[in-house]
C-alpha cells in the first residue's frame, strides 16, 4: 500500500510538472522557474497538520544519483580534446579564471554575509556557482550565430562536467582530513584522497574499454542506447564500491565515450541527452519541494547582495581576459549570463539527502564515521542560496534575452 502512495505522489508530480512546462512555453517563461515553484507549493501544502507529500530518502538519492550519473556522463561526452581549437582554449580559461576567482572571492563574501561557519562549504558553493547549463543555453540560443553566443555555449560545455565534480571532490577531501592537522601527517591524510582518484579513473577506464570496444563493431537501436544507461550507471557504482569517487570515474567515461570511434555515436548522444534532460521535471519540482528556502526580506536582501558580487567577479573576469575582444555591452551580456540549470539543481538535490564519510579520531583511534551534509553547521544556508542564486539567473537571463538587440546586436530567436 505505501509503494501506492509513493507511485500516486510521484505521478502527481509528473503531471503538474508537464502542465507547468506548458504553461511556462505558452507565457514564454523558463520552464525551471515554474517548476521550482510548484516544488516550493506543493511542499507547504499540509494535511492534518502534516506535509500531503513526503518521500524517503533511498526514494529521493536513487532519483538524484541517477539523474546526476546521466548528466555528467552527457555532458563530459561532448568534450572532445582532439577537436579543441583556439576558441575552446579561450572558453577554458574563462571557465578556470572564473571558477578561481569564484573559489576566492565569492567563498570569502559568502562566509561575511551569511557567517557561515564551515569555509568548505562556502568553496563548495563558490564551485558550484562558477557553471552554466548547456541545455539551457542552447534553448535560449537556439539558431543564433554570434562570436559571444558561441563562446557561452562552448563555456556551458566546458564548466559543467567540472563544477558537477568539484564539491564531491571537496566532500571527499575534507572527509580525508581530520580536525586536527598534523604537518607530518598531511601526506598519510592526502593518501585516501588520492585513492579515491584513482580508483576512480580506474573504474571509468575499466568499464569504457570493455564497453566501447563492444560498440565500436555493432549497434543496436534498442540495446545500443541501453548500454549506454548501463554503463554509467554501472562505472558510478564500481567507482562507489572500490572507494573512489562516482562522479570522476562516469566523467572518465563520458571522456572516453567522446574520443573514441563508436557507431552511431550521434544518435547515442543525442539519446543521452534526452534522457538527462527528461528528468529535469522531477528533480527541479523535488528541488524545490525539499529545499525550504527562507521567505524573508532579510535572506533575499543579503542573497542579492552576494549574486551582484558574484556577477561583478564574473564581469571583472571577463574583462581581464576579452578586454581587447569584447566592447563593454557585449561583456555585461557575457557577465550576466549565467543561468543555472539541472546539473546545479542535481548537485543541490543530492546533497540533501547526502550522507558522506569522515575520518574521526574517537578515544585515541581512527575510525571512518557516516555524517550527512544537510547536519553540518551552515549546510541549510548554502542550499538555500544555490536555490536562490538558480532562481536569480534564471530571472536574469530572460530579461537579458529580451534585451539582446542592446547588448549583442542579435534577436535572439526564442524556443517556441
Amino acid at each position: 500500500m505505501e509503494a501506492l502512495v509513493f507511485l500516486t505522489y510521484l505521478a502527481v508530480i509528473l503531471l503538474i510538472g508537464i502542465i507547468s512546462t506548458l504553461i511556462s512555453r505558452k507565457l514564454g517563461l523558463p520552464n525551471i522557474l515554474l517548476l521550482i515553484a510548484v516544488g516550493i507549493l506543493l511542499s507547504r501544502i499540509t494535511y492534518n497538520e502534516q506535509p500531503l507529500f513526503s518521500f524517503p530518502n533511498v526514494f529521493l538519492t536513487s532519483i538524484g544519483i541517477l539523474a546526476l550519473v546521466m548528466i555528467v556522463f552527457d555532458s563530459s561526452s561532448r568534450l572532445k580534446v582532439k577537436e579543441f581549437d583556439a576558441f575552446s582554449v579561450k572558453a577554458l580559461k574563462l571557465s578556470g579564471a572564473f571558477l578561481l576567482g569564484n573559489l576566492i572571492f565569492l567563498s570569502f563574501f559568502t562566509v561575511i554575509i551569511f557567517k557561515v561557519p564551515l569555509t568548505f562549504l562556502a568553496v563548495m558553493f563558490a564551485a558550484l556557482m562558477s557553471g552554466t547549463d548547456p541545455s539551457t543555453v542552447f534553448t535560449m540560443f537556439k539558431g543564433t550565430k554570434n562570436k559571444v553566443i558561441e563562446m557561452l555555449e562552448i563555456e556551458s560545455i566546458i564548466n559543467t562536467p567540472l563544477i558537477v565534480l568539484m564539491p564531491f571532490i571537496i566532500l571527499d577531501l575534507m572527509g580525508s582530513f581530520r580536525k586536527e592537522l598534523v604537518i607530518s601527517k598531511i601526506i598519510e591524510q592526502i593518501l585516501p584522497f588520492l585513492q579515491q582518484f584513482v580508483a576512480g579513473i580506474g573504474a571509468g577506464i575499466l568499464v569504457g574499454i570493455i564497453v566501447f570496444k563492444l560498440m565500436r563493431r555493432k549497434y543496436s537501436e534498442t540495446i545500443s542506447p541501453l548500454a549506454i544507461i548501463t554503463a554509467a550507471l554501472l562505472t558510478y557504482i564500481l567507482a562507489e564500491n572500490l572507494g573512489g569517487n562516482g562522479v570522476l570515474a562516469v566523467t572518465v567515461l563520458g571522456l572516453f565515450f567522446g574520443s573514441i570511434y563508436v557507431k552511431q555515436k550521434n544518435v547515442l548522444q543525442e539519446f543521452s541527452s534526452v534522457f538527462a534532460n527528461s528528468l529535469e521535471i522531477l528533480v527541479f519540482v523535488l528541488v524545490g519541494f525539499i529545499i525550504n528556502i527562507p521567505f524573508s526580506l532579510d535572506f533575499f536582501l543579503r542573497s542579492l547582495v552576494l549574486f551582484l558580487i558574484y556577477l561583478f567577479i564574473r564581469y571583472i573576469t571577463i574583462h581581464i581576459l576579452f578586454r581587447k575582444e569584447y566592447n563593454v555591452k557585449q561583456r555585461i551580456f557575457m557577465s550576466l549570463n549565467v543561468q543555472k540549470g539541472i546539473a546545479v539543481a542535481v548537485v543541490a538535490f543530492i546533497l540533501t539527502t547526502l550522507v558522506f564519510t569522515k575520518i574521526e579520531v574517537i578515544e585515541g583511534v581512527e575510525q571512518a564515521v557516516g555524517v550527512a551534509f544537510i547536519s553540518l553547521p551552515g549546510a541549510s544556508i548554502i542550499l538555500n542560496l544555490t536555490l536562490a542564486f538558480i532562481l536569480y539567473s534564471i530571472i536574469t537571463s530572460t530579461i537579458l534575452v529580451k534585451l539582446s538587440k542592446y547588448f549583442i546586436k542579435t534577436d535572439i530567436k526564442e524556443e517556441d
